[in-house]
């Protein structure tokens, strides 16, 4: 199997900083966000604000969730002008952040009779 290709999910986890205020916050996903629109590649997005219980998040608040049909679409998207743009919006408004790509995989549990 050609690992380069199938679904990739671009995770990034981030911890803004103090000062970011909640608006600035919402603004820089909503950008994020726009990114579907300017970068073929980038297929969708979600977001979502840390919410477990058990203070294990490393001070991380937010992950940015993006999906691509392959390892070149993310380093297309990675390359692309409107992402090296958006990175420099971004980062300087984040305290600290990690970046996972996966492909996703399926446990299928067979019925034995």
């Amino acid at each position: 199997m050609d690992e380069a290709k199938g679904v990739v999910k671009h995770i990034f986890v981030a911890k803004f900083k103090d000062g970011a205020t909640p608006n600035q916050i919402d603004h820089l996903i909503r950008e994020m966000a726009n990114l579907v629109n300017l970068i073929e590649p980038l297929k969708s997005f979600h977001w979502g604000k840390d919410v477990s219980a058990g203070n294990k998040n490393q001070g991380f608040t937010h992950v940015l969730e993006s999906t691509f049909e392959s390892m070149e679409g993310v380093a297309e998207y990675i390359a692309h002008p409107a992402h090296v743009e958006y990175a420099k919006v971004l980062l300087p408004h984040v305290e600290k952040y990690m970046v996972i790509d996966y492909k996703p995989a399926t446990l299928n549990f067979g019925l034995e009779g």
